[in-house]
């Protein structure tokens, strides 16, 4: 049984260390590295496989060209055993004393008959035999016999001359292609290091330089914040993308910055009206409720009772907006007659308006919402009566384009400064008069929202008369060719 040591007693005991597992190295995230290892991976492997492309095709063109210039010289060799004997091809090869290129002629026994050079006279230079009329290749060295270490590409062909076998050996060496092929060898390896080097240089500068124009983009946009949408981001004059993206921010930075003013225009309007009519029922509910007969409630309700129905009607016509500026402004699509809405919304005008209505009509029907579009009926009726001094004219016509409504009244017409700006919300040309006989400043912009959403447009105009004119345009469903062909009628 084993004791414990007493030196140790009372410490904790340490688990035995344990090697991790060796992990990849993780890449480098950055954009700019990234880039720059991709760039070295590609052209390091195409350069690769272009060097050894290039190495065994300028072996094979150099090798090429001494095969060609042997096979010539053995053929010549083997011609002249055929037409003469071998003794007379002996002395001829022998006269040429030359070294390069190197000729033997071996006879059947294997013996050295003719060489053109002295020295090779004792051994052949290479063991092949081929078949009479057939060739091989060798390679072979003979520092002993030449005293040079030369590697030497052989030709040997086999020659039949009645009846008697030989073999012409033609030699050369191919050191100086060795030589050719060993320094682009080298070449290659010190220039690839030394581009792929440049090529990573080069790409971690330009990648390096277009990130900086990036990060400096970057850090103007996170310095913009709520009350800084007016600033803008510098566009560099490069004429690439990024001088595109920057436009494209910049472009970007000026509809939030639009839409940031018109909501905060929008929530300070819709604050100040809403403002007047709580102001009011807080007002009359404590003079009422500080009144114990009851006398002071009675006299008041009317009045309460109006500020109620105008604070209705504004928050109705906030959520309507709020809906079409949020692409949800629900919109039905089944055919209207738009005839019948827009006579059912004369008919509830003629029974409140002190003006006289006209309207010619005829029928047309449109794919669409009819409650959205007697609402935007609604709205320009309500403003024209509001502004007219005698008359209301309504007149509804359909072609092969568009089904027009058109709402004249004998009011003075918009001014043409003021003919898009009058579409927008809490817009009030005349403000004292529009507020005292209950306009809210948003009819117009919430037809605006409903016609487009039809497909359809709506503008301010002037008629041939001088009058004030509202036009409201929708995409057809049935088209009428001729307002003749139809029946005419009245609301």
């Amino acid at each position: 049984m084993d004791h414990p040591d007493p030196s140790t007693a009372g410490l904790p005991v340490q688990a035995p260390k344990q090697t991790l597992p060796a992990r990849w190295v993780p890449l480098p995230r950055g954009l700019r590295w990234q880039s720059t290892l991709a760039a070295v991976a590609v052209v390091a492997g195409a350069l690769l496989a272009g060097g050894l492309l290039l190495l065994v095709t300028l072996e094979s063109d150099l090798v090429a060209g001494t095969d060609s210039f042997l096979r010539t010289k053995v053929q010549d060799v083997a011609a002249l055993i055929q037409s003469q004997d071998a003794e007379e091809a002996s002395i001829a090869v022998a006269a040429t004393a030359k070294k390069d290129p190197l000729v033997q002629i071996v006879d059947g026994t294997g013996n050295v008959i003719g060489a053109s050079e002295p020295r090779l006279m004792t051994t052949p230079l290479s063991p092949l035999r081929p078949a009479a009329g057939q060739s091989a290749t060798d390679k072979a060295t003979a520092p002993a016999l030449l005293g040079d270490g030369d590697e030497r590409y052989l030709v040997v062909l086999g020659v039949n001359d009645e009846g008697s076998k030989y073999w012409v050996l033609a030699g050369r060496t191919i050191q100086p292609q060795a030589d050719t092929v060993r320094i682009v060898t080298w070449f290659l390896l010190v220039a690839v290091p030394v581009l792929l080097g440049v090529v990573a240089w080069s790409v971690h500068f330009l990648v390096g330089r277009s990130l900086r124009r990036v990060e400096r983009i970057r850090t103007q946009v996170s310095r913009i914040g709520a009350g800084r949408l007016s600033q803008r981001v510098d566009v560099p004059a490069t004429g690439d993308e990024l001088q595109a993206l920057a436009a494209t921010m910049n472009s970007m930075l000026g509809r939030i910055d639009e839409a940031d003013q018109r909501q905060r225009q929008f929530v300070s309007d819709a604050s100040h009206e809403l403002r007047g009519p709580i102001t009011t029922l807080r007002t009359g509910l404590e003079i009422a409720g500080s009144d114990p007969g009851g006398g002071t409630w009675r006299d008041m309700s009317p009045v309460l009772a109006e500020q109620t129905r105008r604070l209705q009607g504004l928050v109705e016509d906030l959520l309507t907006l709020s809906k079409a500026d949020d692409q949800g402004l629900s919109v039905r699509r089944e055919e209207v007659d738009v005839d019948d809405v827009l006579a059912a919304e004369l008919r509830r005008l003629k029974a409140t308006s002190r003006h006289r209505l006209a309207a010619d009509l005829v029928p047309a029907k449109v794919l669409g919402d009819a409650v959205r579009l007697g609402q935007a009926f609604r709205n320009v009726l309500d403003n024209a009566d509001r502004h007219a001094a005698r008359t209301v004219s309504v007149n509804l016509w359909a072609s092969v384009q568009a089904v027009v409504v058109t709402i004249d009244d004998d009011g003075p017409p918009v001014p043409v400064a003021d003919r898009e700006r009058i579409f927008g919300r809490f817009v009030r040309l005349d403000e004292s008069r529009s507020r005292q006989q209950g306009g809210s400043g948003l009819g117009l912009a919430i037809t605006l929202g409903i016609v487009e959403a039809h497909g359809g447009r709506v503008t301010a105009t002037e008629s041939p008369q001088g009058w004030c004119r509202f036009e409201i345009s929708l995409p057809p469903l049935v088209t009428v060719h001729s307002p003749a062909d139809v029946r005419r009628r009245k609301p």
